[in-house]
């Protein structure tokens, strides 16, 4: 019986995509008419939570880093902006979650806004880390999405040992 409460739970990528779309609206928007990178980023880290909880079973996360916040297309009033998260590493109360974010135009064609990762810990009503169950990889592009995360895991290790 033990052996089975120890037992750590498996989630599919799958289990906690989550798919968001905003219209850009006025007040989303900066003094040049575009929407404003702080809007974005809102939005990007209630994206992160969203999927963190639901791998996490609805535990509660909190947002430990944050990598490329790159802004390629702007994005204007009555267009909508579409985020795709999922996660693409998990270790033992952490989570990289990666969002891909397009704007989708009257032509009905989506562009690439911006790409995010960000690092979720799980924690408990103490707000002590706990642990969150492991991934299952089942498809090639996400056996090459988590190399890519543990090659980043390694670069946030690195900056952090220098300072930068």
């Amino acid at each position: 019986m033990e052996a089975e409460k120890n037992k750590r739970r498996i989630k599919t990528v799958e289990d906690s995509r989550t798919e968001q779309v905003h219209l850009i609206m006025h007040p989303h928007l900066n003094a040049g008419g575009r929407l404003f990178g702080g809007q974005l980023m809102l939005w990007l880290d209630e994206v992160a939570g969203v999927v963190a909880m639901r791998h996490s079973g609805m535990k509660n996360v909190t947002t430990a880093a944050v990598d490329n916040l790159q802004f390629k297309e702007a994005t204007y009033e009555g267009e909508l902006l579409v985020m795709i998260g999922y996660v693409t590493w998990v270790g033992n109360t952490s989570m990289e979650v990666e969002i891909d974010t397009y704007v989708e135009r009257s032509d009905g064609m989506r562009y690439s806004v911006n790409r995010a990762f960000f690092v979720m810990v799980a924690v408990d009503e103490n707000e002590r880390p706990t642990q969150v169950p492991a991934l299952e990889i089942r498809t090639e592009a996400e056996r090459a999405r988590n190399e890519a995360a543990i090659l980043r895991k390694a670069m946030r290790r690195d900056r952090s040992k220098t300072g930068f």
